[in-house]
């Protein structure tokens, strides 16, 4: 049995294949102006899910780097402050051991070596208040108006952490009563102490030991500072590393690669042309188009 083809079957057929050669034109170009690969969830769900995937990825490393590289100003400020207090502690006690030799000095270089000590006592103080962004590097979430009070306390504040990882978290402040100690027993304190037995011409020479200890106080905790600071650069070069992979993949899944999407442009335009051609000459005006 012969199948009739009548020309309404023809010219639905020549109507929806210029259709589809219009949708792949259309397509193509939307890809191009957009630069995408996946417009839409359903040019591609898989892809779409993994892409959607890898930008939460992205979100979460660029917070991690911003927490990095916060923790690093943290631990960097803390670091030259407590290199600051121990040089102004290192001529504390150059000035100890000169007042020591106290049958060789008169009443008016006492004074002067007090007076320096004085003043050192005020630059360490100033370096036991240093601020990162508006923050006490010693005081952790302390928010009042010194790290140190007269008294030389510390406040007793909440440690300041930051999430540089899935799994990692680091202190980014430092116990200013562990590096400096607190109230008699804190340099400040050790310091004046050692200006007044000065001025009261009594010997300063038993002092010596006090400020050693001190020393290896605030070398430790520099160390310490020193080691957190290693730590949250290694992460830094590690976080730097997963935003160059996940740029990568996502990349690779959602934008185009130009040259060949220009080249398929090209291809669907004329395949459009090529199917507008075919169906003007497929629908010739038939006999009833002139009975009309």
């Amino acid at each position: 049995m012969t199948m009739r083809i009548t020309p309404a079957t023809m010219a639905f057929n020549a109507e929806r294949n210029l259709n589809a050669a219009a949708s792949r034109l259309a397509a193509i170009q939307d890809k191009i102006g957009s630069t995408k690969e996946i417009n839409r969830p359903s040019d591609d769900p898989a892809g779409a899910a993994e892409v959607m995937s890898l930008h939460s990825q992205q979100r979460q490393n660029e917070q991690f780097t911003r927490n990095a590289s916060n923790a690093a100003g943290w631990l960097s400020t803390a670091d030259v402050a407590l290199g600051t207090a121990t040089d102004l502690l290192h001529r504390v006690r150059d000035l100890t051991m000169r007042g020591s030799n106290s049958g060789a000095l008169s009443p008016e270089a006492r004074q002067a070596i007090a007076l320096e000590l004085d003043q050192l006592s005020e630059s360490m103080a100033a370096a036991a208040n240093t601020q990162f962004n508006g923050r006490f590097v010693f005081a952790g979430t302390h928010d009042g108006a010194a790290a140190v009070d007269a008294n030389h306390q510390f406040p007793a504040g909440t440690a300041v952490e930051r999430r540089i990882g899935p799994v990692a978290t680091v202190r980014v402040d430092t116990s200013g009563a562990a590096a400096f100690g607190e109230g008699p027993d804190s340099v400040f304190a050790l310091v004046a102490g050692i200006a007044a037995d000065l001025r009261n011409g009594l010997s300063v020479s038993g002092r010596l030991e006090a400020v050693d200890a001190r020393m290896q106080d605030l070398l430790a905790a520099q160390a310490t500072v020193g080691a957190t600071h290693a730590t949250v650069l290694a992460a830094e070069e590690s976080l730097l590393g997963d935003a160059v992979s996940l740029e990568g993949r996502r990349a690779g899944l959602e934008d185009i690669d130009l040259a060949s999407a220009i080249l398929e442009l090209k291809t669907q335009e004329v395949s459009y042309q090529a199917a507008l051609s075919a169906t003007a000459r497929t629908l010739q005006p038939s006999l009833m188009d002139f009975l009309r």
